[in-house]
């Protein structure tokens, strides 16, 4: 088996290799692998090197990197992506010493990033399973760790052609530290027992973040232009069919509401579309803000790193992805106590079903059902505290995970 998985690692990275002559992320992962032969090596100190597949993971990631770092500054951080919407974004981080794409798990391109690495301690995130650079780093002695993982009954693993791969994970990792019951339990029942609950880290990351959180005046500006209390919708990361059903609430919503989008791809073709969707002149970019002299009602984030504070501003969040591959980052939100609205394609997310659960989530699958949530939560007060409450309390029960896991260290 694993000579079929690394015939198949080589397959995949000759196919990003084509892909590179055409198609720009292609062309950054590959510029990115060449570019690290040229990071000098440093035995000078010990390395904790951390992995995380693409940007999402790297939020996970970051709690525990930096509180690793105030414990440990006697380490040299290594900080590797595989995606360049991780690496392009966070390529200059300044809690890591080296910032790096992970080359593709080959033999001979794991020996070499092992060597360059020269690791002491290893931290991948979430579903990062590189098997090569596991059973070496295994076989190096080097000790190895996952977090803010989750396991179900339905992954390759728990299969029946998933033998090989099931033994890997028993044998790479010196502890796993998984977000729910269900996941231990299921490592349990195939004899994994190096596992503990640590739940997932990206609830201290936002809860950081909302501790200190940026405020922008010339957005209040914005939000109260006409003198009056509008309600206010947040869009987070949104995609063109979410913004069409968005289209169709701000038609019926009519005067004294206000939203502000920040969609996930911000090309400008795709802004131009934003802007024909809803009217030009219902639209202000946030880069031509200051100067705006109308009475838009649709404010468009064209820049990334903004969202995550913006939350703040909103009455109601509206998460993206629901129609797509999966919803974006609820818990940006819910951290400060907005009750978030989604599309159907959330079940693969443990705090979007909690969340529907406890009453400060909700979802639709048709248009109507869009709008009377909505309509709900902006025109009834009492009830849009109450599910505010509960986004509260959800995120208070889920703080702490960054600690668990350094003290099992």
């Amino acid at each position: 088996m694993n000579i079929i998985y690394t015939i198949g690692i080589y397959l995949y990275a000759f196919g990003v290799r084509i892909a590179s002559l055409f198609n720009i992320k292609a062309h950054q992962m590959v510029t990115g692998w060449k570019a690290i032969k040229d990071i000098p090596a440093d035995s000078s100190r010990p390395t904790a090197w951390f992995h995380a597949a693409s940007l999402g993971e790297f939020e996970q990631a970051r709690p525990v990197l930096e509180k690793f770092k105030q414990r440990h500054p006697e380490y040299r951080i290594w900080v590797t992506f595989f995606s360049p919407s991780g690496y392009e974004i966070r390529k200059n981080y300044d809690q890591a010493d080296v910032v790096s794409y992970l080359p593709m798990d080959t033999p001979r391109n794991v020996r070499k990033m092992v060597r360059l690495v020269n690791p002491d301690i290893v931290f991948f995130v979430k579903y990062e399973f590189w098997f090569n650079y596991l059973t070496t780093l295994r076989d190096k002695g080097i000790p190895t760790y996952i977090f803010s993982a989750i396991f179900r009954p339905n992954q390759y693993f728990f299969k029946s052609y998933g033998k090989w791969f099931l033994r890997q994970l028993k044998s790479c990792f010196k502890h796993i530290f998984v977000q729910n019951e269900e996941s231990m339990q299921l490592l349990n029942s195939h004899g994994i027992a190096n596992c503990s609950i640590a739940g997932d880290t990206r609830f201290d990351r936002v809860h950081d973040i909302a501790q200190h959180v940026k405020s922008f005046p010339e957005i209040e500006q914005f939000l109260n232009a006409d003198g009056t209390q509008s309600k206010v919708l947040i869009a987070g990361s949104s995609w063109e069919p979410d913004e069409e059903y968005l289209k169709e609430y701000i038609l019926h919503r009519g005067n004294n509401f206000k939203m502000i989008l920040a969609p996930h791809v911000i090309s400008e073709s795709h802004i131009k579309w934003i802007e024909n969707l809803f009217g030009e002149k219902n639209c202000i970019r946030y880069s031509a803000l200051q100067s705006f002299h109308e009475n838009p009602t649709i404010l468009i984030i064209d820049n990334i790193g903004m969202l995550s504070s913006l939350y703040q501003y909103g009455d109601v969040a509206y998460i993206g992805g629901g129609w797509g591959r999966g919803i974006h980052n609820i818990l940006e939100a819910i951290t400060f106590g907005k009750p978030v609205v989604f599309g159907p394609n959330h079940k693969k997310f443990q705090e979007a079903c909690d969340m529907i659960a406890l009453e400060g989530g909700f979802t639709y699958t048709r248009y109507i059902e869009l709008e009377k949530t909505l309509d709900k939560l902006f025109d009834n007060a009492e009830y849009r505290t109450l599910c505010s409450k509960n986004c509260n309390a959800y995120m208070q029960k889920n703080l702490g995970s960054t600690e668990l896991i350094l003290n099992e260290l």
